[in-house]
């Protein structure tokens, strides 16, 4: 039972009415001078802050969006460059090879050409050995029939001569040996 005591010893602990009106009182000029003074200034100052922060976030928002949009807009200028850059490898394979079987096609043109020649040359050059061989063959012969036959022959005699004479030689061994 002490405490009971205890507590009325205390008078701003005891209820009473004139303390709670005053207090009431206070209370509500406190308040009327803080809502007045401070919680205009304070509530504004929060709003101001909150439309601040709403403001970053849709800046933040659009920044990443449009950071998206310039990462998809990379992404498809690196596969246009890499296909513009594969189509341009393969264009430069195709004249290489193109020109690779240009070269190659002029070679062997040039390489028949020059052998068609050449072959042409001995051809020519046979032909003007045989003519050679078939004269002195029939300067021989008319030497030798006219030392047979201890008499000068006539022009036929000559022509009769050399052509039984060259009839005679076989010069189908030289011919074979050309080809």
């Amino acid at each position: 039972m002490a405490m009971p005591t205890l507590l009325a010893a205390n008078p701003l602990i005891e209820p009473r009415v004139g303390l709670m009106v005053w207090t009431l009182v206070c209370f509500a000029i406190t308040f009327f001078v803080l809502k007045r003074v401070a919680f205009g200034p304070i509530q504004k100052a929060i709003d101001e802050r909150r439309a601040r922060i709403r403001e970053s976030i849709e800046e933040a928002e659009r920044a990443r969006s449009e950071a998206r949009k310039l990462l998809e807009e990379h992404r498809e200028l690196r596969a246009s460059a890499r296909g513009e850059a594969e189509e341009l490898l393969a264009d430069a394979r195709r004249a290489a090879d193109s020109m690779r079987e240009r070269v190659k096609d002029e070679t062997e043109a040039d390489r028949q050409r020059r052998l068609e020649e050449t072959r042409r040359q001995i051809e020519a050059e046979t032909a003007r050995a045989l003519e050679q061989i078939r004269a002195e063959v029939a300067d021989l012969a008319l030497v030798a029939a006219a030392k047979v036959t201890g008499k000068a022959l006539t022009d036929d005699d000559h022509r009769r001569l050399i052509e039984d004479a060259i009839r005679e030689l076989d010069f189908s061994r030289l011919e074979q040996r050309q080809n």
